[in-house]
């Protein structure tokens, strides 16, 4: 078996060195645990925003006629007010901690380290983060290095009664990672610091690498080798390894690459019951999968570590094309002809018409939008159009071929291509993470935007979409209200495939009743999936605002045996509790 041989993670001489003594209580006497260096490979935290999504330096602009379009679903709007960093570290309390965890140097108790890993992305984080009620914060937030560090903190916070929440990225949009109020002190432990390429097996395509590595570090690592992984979330520039096992996510090209469960193979997870240890075997017949039981715990069953992942070979050549197509119906023919006659695609996306008509608007200049309107329009396109992204990556033949594959079956349902959809697909590429920067964009326009996504099999994707779209419109009608909301397949299985709604709302006059807008709207999205037959949830776990809503997808008994193999392993419900299950 050939290995490759990486270099080891170099530190700083630590400033300190800190051993706790038996008279701290505690049973694990001269734990050494070193000063903290500043060597990280993922985004410093001062480059992200505080309240808000990724980079400071990034900002996505939205056109003057796009704007205009949401306005026309929802009507006028108004601004609400932020407050500043300022104002809200002013409200963080005095941390709870005992001296034994606040003593050591892999432990922060600083005021803005807190509120950074206090809220996640969720709309009602948005809310907190912009309004200032945060309601309640981390007493301290811990960087370990290694899964010694993580099982002596877990032993440490099950000695002196704290609450822990693993904290990847920060990029929840579901609430996996808020502290909620209660007597016991709250230690966030955040994986930034181990995240690294730790092992590459070549022979077996495996590599490992640190829990808390976000998704450039991944493939720049993978890349200096010649390999990839090939999973991209939206949340992608931010998000994490161990967040990506542990919520179940889905990269844009799952088409090609797989979902995060066809490519982790193993790792290792502290619990408080100990060290579960799960064997990177390529397959098994001996008795029920740890590897799959763990993966989507959300936290409740301990702490991703070290994780194994299937990689591959860097591609020798990765295209991405749009093309457009008469109407929703001859869309999803192509898509679900595609998927199921295994052509070799990356990936396959279909807009539907209202969000075909919403990106064209968003996404362009004013002559740019006239210039394709009058392109599809001459070419026998009517108002019902969509918009199909599609992709391919791998070596030059297999490309041209799936391609070839794929042309035919677009000509074959009367699709629309050229050289202005060849562009828009190098377009798409080129800003593929940025659509989360949008949020901010349209908050200064008291334009509220949010999303939900479900999975359903072909025979009910016309129905189930048409019952989301539905709820989430009509949301509001009691006040008077419309909500823009749209839609478009994210991923493509032979079986089904996700739907991915995206909606628009008024602020109201202030934020705890932009907030009740909100829930009224979740509610509805939420009720319109709860029927057993699409999940609450294709990509982005179910936190807290899906928690209520999981019976409905897993029975009553499915819940219990959920609760009673996550309390085999956090008896004590240390572990993130109220996230994936109510309590």
């Amino acid at each position: 078996m050939r290995k490759l041989k990486l270099p080891t993670r170099k530190h700083a001489k630590p400033s300190s060195t800190l051993q706790i003594s038996d008279s701290d209580n505690n049973d694990n006497a001269n734990l050494d645990i070193t000063a903290k260096t500043n060597t990280s490979l993922n985004t410093p935290i001062e480059q992200t925003r505080w309240n808000g999504w990724g980079n400071v330096n990034i900002n996505k602009r939205v056109s003057p006629h796009g704007a205009k379009l949401i306005k026309s679903h929802i009507g006028k709007t108004k601004k609400l007010k932020s407050v500043s960093l300022q104002q809200v570290l002013k409200t963080v309390p005095k941390s709870r901690l005992p001296a034994a965890i606040t003593k050591l140097n892999i432990v922060s108790t600083d005021q803005e380290i807190r509120l950074r890993h206090a809220r996640g992305q969720s709309f009602p984080d948005w809310i907190a983060m912009h309004s200032g009620d945060f309601e309640t914060f981390p007493d301290g937030v811990a960087f370990p290095e290694s899964t010694s560090e993580v099982e002596q903190l877990l032993k440490l916070a099950q000695e002196h009664d704290l609450i822990v929440i693993p904290f990847g990225g920060g990029t929840s949009v579901v609430g996996h990672i808020n502290p909620q109020q209660g007597a016991r002190p709250v230690l966030t432990i955040a994986m930034s610091q181990m995240d690294r390429l730790m092992d590459l097996d070549t022979e077996s395509q495996i590599a490992t690498f640190g829990a808390g590595t976000q998704g450039p570090a991944v493939e720049a690592q993978l890349g200096e080798h010649g390999y990839r992984l090939g999973h991209y979330p939206q949340s992608w520039e931010l998000s994490t390894l161990g967040g990506w096992i542990a919520a179940r996510s889905s990269g844009q090209q799952s088409l090609g690459y797989g979902r995060i469960e066809q490519m982790f193979a193993g790792g290792t997870l502290v619990t408080p019951q100990g060290v579960l240890e799960i064997a990177d075997i390529p397959a098994s017949s001996a008795g029920p999968d740890l590897r799959e039981m763990m993966m989507g715990t959300e936290g409740r069953a301990g702490i991703f570590t070290e994780v194994k992942m299937r990689v591959q070979s860097q591609p020798e050549e990765e295209l991405f094309k749009v093309a457009f197509l008469p109407n929703w119906a001859a869309g999803k023919a192509v898509l679900k002809q595609a998927v199921q006659n295994n052509v070799r695609l990356s990936m396959l996306r279909l807009s539907n018409a209202v969000e075909t008509d919403a990106h064209l608007h968003l996404g362009t200049t004013p002559s740019q939008f006239l210039a394709i309107s009058t392109y599809l329009k001459a070419r026998g396109l009517s108002s019902d159009k969509v918009m199909l992204t599609y992709g391919v990556s791998g070596d030059k033949a297999q490309n041209k071929l799936a391609l070839m594959q794929f042309n035919k079956l677009l000509k074959q349902h009367g699709s629309v291509t050229g050289k202005i959809t060849n562009i828009m697909g190098s377009v798409w590429a080129h800003g593929r993470f940025k659509f989360p920067y949008l949020r901010g964009t349209l908050w200064e326009r008291g334009i509220m935007v949010d999303t939900f996504e479900t999975a359903t099999n072909w025979s009910r994707i016309d129905e189930q979409m048409a019952q989301m779209q539905d709820a989430v419109k009509t949301a509001l009608a009691d006040e008077g209200d419309e909500v823009m909301a749209f839609t478009h397949i994210s991923h493509v299985y032979k079986q089904g495939a996700s739907l991915y709604t995206t909606y628009f709302f008024r602020a109201a006059k202030d934020h705890a009743t932009t907030l009740q807008r909100w829930q009224k709207i979740k509610h509805a999205a939420s009720m319109s999936l709860a029927h057993g037959k699409a999940t609450i949830s294709h990509q982005h776990g179910v936190g807290r605002d899906h928690a209520p809503y999981l019976a409905a997808e897993k029975g009553e008994l499915g819940i219990q045996v959920t609760h009673d193999m996550i309390k085999s392993l956090d008896p004590e419900q240390r572990m993130n509790p109220g996230v994936l299950l109510e309590e």
